[in-house]
């Protein structure tokens, strides 16, 4: 799954900053990768869309098929036209996260640690952009990938090296950590402050959609964290399944399939939020 971007925080060159820095000013006016990076946060949505449609499926026992990227690319290369969408969702992608490079090379602030905290936040949500532009890819071009078998071997290959049990627990942790920061970002509406929200009722939905969407992901994602860290202490790779095991686990709990239910539907919030979010968002 692909991640969301934070707002866009301001802006300066400093007189000593280079080449660089003054091509990434530039950049942020470009019109062209203004609109590319527009048409990344639709893809996105369009992504998130399927992947709660599969979960519901799975949770009313009406489908099957992998509740994450994988299995919504190849929902999506199943339809009409479907290979021409697939090389717009990497073009659009891939685009968001070039757009994040920028956003990284050129945001300041006063407080030094915060700023660098951000950067980080801008770099790791760019390798999320183009680490999911690449995998639709390899789709575009006829070459699919299960995204099951690559967290498994990843986790493996974790596992099997010297301290990767620390590691695999730290990667879970940090998977918890932004979950819930996806789901304060809903529950307390911070993710007003990356669009320039309507008016009347229409501004009213958008919000709806964030909040619920938000907070549905963040679940999500904590679910994803919580079996890395069973994974790491239990020395099974297996059970870190990466978002779709993480999803069709919760139908293993009380009202297992309601909450996937939910879950699912709240991701298809949040990707009817991205749509939305690629009119409305803050990219100056």
């Amino acid at each position: 799954m692909a991640m969301d971007a934070p707002r866009t925080w301001c802006y300066s060159v400093p007189m000593a900053g280079g080449a660089a820095a003054k091509a990434a000013r530039s950049a942020t006016r470009s019109g062209p990768l203004r609109l590319l990076a527009r048409a990344g946060y639709a893809v996105n949505g369009l992504l998130h869309g399927v992947i709660g449609i599969i979960a519901i499926g799975v949770a009313i026992g009406a489908g099957g098929g992998e509740a994450d990227q994988s299995g919504a690319l190849a929902k999506l290369a199943e339809v009409p036209g479907g290979a021409a969408l697939l090389w717009v969702i990497v073009v659009g992608l891939a685009a968001l996260g070039l757009w994040q490079i920028v956003q990284t090379i050129v945001v300041v602030g006063a407080d030094q640690k915060r700023k660098w905290a951000h950067r980080l936040g801008e770099f790791g949500k760019a390798v999320a952009y183009f680490a999911i532009a690449a995998t639709t890819f390899t789709f575009a071009r006829g070459r699919p990938t299960n995204a099951v078998n690559a967290t498994y071997d990843f986790s493996a290959g974790l596992l099997a090296a010297p301290g990767g049990v620390i590691l695999l627990i730290v990667l879970g942790i940090g998977v918890l950590g932004i979950g819930g920061y996806f789901f304060y970002k809903g529950a307390m509406k911070k993710f007003t402050d990356d669009i320039v929200v309507p008016s009347g009722t229409a501004g009213g939905v958008v919000i709806m959609l964030g909040v619920v969407g938000y907070v549905a992901k963040g679940v999500a994602l904590c679910a994803v964290g919580i079996l890395f860290v069973i994974a790491a202490a239990t020395l099974d790779p297996s059970k870190a399944t990466g978002l779709d095991g993480a999803l069709k686990a919760l139908v293993a709990l009380p009202f297992g399939a309601a909450i996937l239910v939910v879950v699912g539907a709240g991701l298809i919030a949040y990707g009817l939020y991205c749509c939305a979010r690629a009119r409305q968002a803050r990219l100056s």
